[in-house]
């Protein structure tokens, strides 16, 4: 792949830092008898930390909802969630009660691209072959749950995993050719190769390995369903299977995979949802 020109990197790095959201404000949450919702709020992207009495069973659109054993639970939303989510809740007397809420929408920055060569927007089937091996790695990482002695660590935030400026936010999206491609689900941070990348809470490693559109890419488990990824790095300190403390060095910042320059991208997911690591990290010092 050709490297794009300077004046072509200048107007990308641009777009992106003009892809912020002009929204990003939350619906107000429902009062719920044995639920305290503690931080976060209900908007695309965004995290809700809540804690249930002891004993309470809880139901997100008619599936179980994971908790701790002291009744610590998050609800994430997703990039595009237009619809509502209904929360079931049975108090350990046996009383139950449904609540139903919308997440706040956000708005993001959409580029379209057209007169692309169709081998520049639809990869060889060589190619497809990998991405869907590779898709198929990563959705197995990210349904292991046990984040062994540093489960829920993350519920006293997320530290940086890597100082640097930020290139790239939450949300973005292109449109090639009249073909809506993936949005951009991740925070990129700038920084030289090779800058330690370390991680901002704790957990277990679910997924070391060469990805063809990320690179080399780490996903951590942190518990309750909750995992981060760490995109294009240069090299990996540490095996699937490890457990890390807060803080350890995981690895570090490089450009491999589809990437123009060393930066780390830091990803978040949910139960399938890609929720915005900044914004969730925010939710979570602030308690807003």
């Amino acid at each position: 792949m050709t490297k794009p020109s300077l004046f072509r990197s200048v107007f990308l790095a641009m777009a992106i830092l003009l892809a912020a959201p002009l929204h990003a404000g939350g619906t107000k949450l429902p009062e719920v008898a044995g639920v305290t919702w503690l931080a976060g709020s209900a908007v695309e992207g965004g995290m809700i930390l809540g804690r249930a009495e002891p004993g309470t069973g809880l139901e997100l659109d008619d599936a179980a909802l994971r908790m701790a054993t002291d009744g610590h639970f998050i609800i994430g939303f997703h990039r595009d969630s237009d619809d509502p989510v209904r929360l079931a809740v049975t108090t350990p007397s046996g009383n139950e009660r449904t609540v139903t809420f919308s997440a706040g929408q956000r708005t993001y920055d959409i580029q379209r691209i057209d007169g692309l060569k169709r081998d520049h927007v639809t990869p060889p089937q060589a190619v497809l072959d990998r991405i869907g091996a590779d898709s198929a790695a990563v959705r197995a990482a990210r349904s292991r749950e046990e984040a062994g002695r540093h489960a829920g660590d993350f519920l006293k935030g997320f530290d940086m995993p890597v100082t640097g400026r930020v290139t790239g936010v939450y949300g973005s999206q292109r449109i090639l050719n009249g073909e809506p491609r993936q949005p951009h689900y991740g925070i990129d941070i700038a920084a030289p190769r090779g800058t330690p990348v370390t991680a901002p809470a704790g957990g277990r490693v679910t997924l070391v390995r060469d990805l063809y559109f990320s690179g080399w890419t780490i996903l951590l488990t942190h518990g309750l369903g909750l995992n981060s990824a760490f995109l294009h790095l240069d090299s990996v300190t540490v095996a699937e299977g490890d457990e890390v403390a807060r803080g350890a060095m995981i690895g570090t910042v490089g450009s491999t995979g589809r990437s123009t320059g060393p930066h780390l991208d830091w990803r978040l997911d949910w139960q399938g949802r890609r929720l915005d690591a900044a914004l969730v990290r925010t939710q979570l010092a602030d308690g807003s």
